[in-house]
């Protein structure tokens, strides 16, 4: 069984890491991480429609 507790802490902690390892990043860093999300999710989307 989790520990509510320490869930609620690793949350604040992951929610809170996103913007501050943004912010360290050059605008071409932020702009090729955004392009491979982007790949990433469309790749998986048709991997799903491949599947059915």
């Amino acid at each position: 069984m989790k520990n509510p507790a320490a869930e609620e802490l690793g949350r604040r902690g992951g929610l809170k890491g996103g913007p501050d390892r943004a912010k360290k990043m050059t605008k071409e860093e932020r702009s090729e991480s955004a392009r491979k999300a982007a790949k990433a999710r469309w790749d998986k989307k048709r991997r799903e429609e491949e599947g059915s």
